[in-house]
């Protein structure tokens, strides 16, 4: 199966020993598993490993939320043309950025109990399906929608469901 192509950035603060473009691709094949309009290595996505101090800066620029948090997706394409782009998958679509913080990863996987790579895993998985145009903000049922695609792809990965 195919999945989207994700150029990783890694921040000196990330210092496990950890293959992340094998786990960045693992958590792509996944999610393309389980929402095939990802299902396509036509599309792009960047994903920087960042620290605190650049997630707190970008949430609160983008978000207005003055505080780092785990995860950030700035999609580059609608729903729609996410969509429109699985269809007739000959040029390359830049889906879009994703952000993860180091020290919010790392307490949170230790708050939980969980590796720092099963965590950061489901936090690739949920960043790809915000830049797919999935939105667990909009409501329950969006939020619903979006955590069962989680849990599969996470099952897939044969990680615990986050949610449970």
């Amino acid at each position: 199966m195919t999945a989207p192509v994700i150029d990783i950035d890694i921040d000196p603060t990330w210092t496990e020993s950890i293959d992340w473009e094998a786990l960045a691709a693992a958590a792509a094949q996944a999610t393309a598993a389980v929402a095939p309009e990802l299902a396509h290595d036509t599309m792009l996505v960047s994903l920087v490993l960042a620290d605190d101090d650049e997630v707190h800066a970008l949430n609160k620029q983008w978000r207005a939320r003055d505080k780092a948090t785990n995860v950030l997706s700035f999609p580059m394409l609608s729903r729609e043309e996410v969509l429109r782009a699985a269809a007739a998958p000959a040029a390359p679509a830049m889906l879009g950025d994703m952000i993860l913080a180091h020290g919010v990863c790392m307490r949170e996987a230790d708050e939980k109990g969980i590796p720092m790579t099963a965590h950061a895993s489901h936090l690739i998985v949920h960043g790809l399906l915000h830049l797919a145009g999935y939105d667990h903000e909009l409501g329950d049922a969006e939020a619903e929608e979006m955590e069962a695609l989680e849990r599969k792809a996470l099952a897939l990965l044969g990680l615990a469901d986050p949610y449970a």
